[in-house]
């Protein structure tokens, strides 16, 4: 059965994306934040959760916090399970949010991790979002 991540998700996830690519994590999590609450109902939301997590674990990281970014990116990695899990995931996220990357990121993190272990998902940009320029 496909998957029930749409264009509409993605389109939500447009502000969201463009902070983090900006590395503005704080902000990321509220703009994603916002869409999470207002889809409630829909299972898809466990993207946007996945997002946000991720975000909120980089703001730790980045403050030198290892006990946050470890709690975070765990809950990050139960989302990304549960996205699996549910037939969340479509073509859409693994096209345009490079939903396989960014898995394999936050899943190489070991459960004990050291600062360290987070450097190469701080590098990590969404990078094929241009399709949605000029769309609100």
């Amino acid at each position: 059965m496909f998957g029930t991540f749409t264009i509409d998700h993605l389109k939500k996830m447009k502000e969201g994306i463009e902070l983090f690519n900006a590395q503005k994590y704080w902000e990321c999590h509220e703009a994603l934040e916002d869409v999470w609450m207002e889809d409630a109902n829909d299972p898809a939301r466990n993207v946007y959760w996945a997002v946000i997590q991720v975000a909120a674990s980089l703001i730790h990281y980045r403050d030198g916090r290892i006990t946050g970014a470890t709690g975070l990116i765990t809950k990050a990695k139960e989302k990304f399970l549960r996205c699996e899990t549910m037939n969340i995931e479509t073509p859409l996220l693994y096209e345009h949010l490079q939903w396989k990357e960014l898995k394999g990121m936050v899943y190489r993190i070991p459960p004990e991790p050291k600062l360290e272990d987070f450097k190469d998902l701080f590098q990590f940009r969404f990078t094929t979002y241009p399709f949605l320029e000029g769309r609100q």
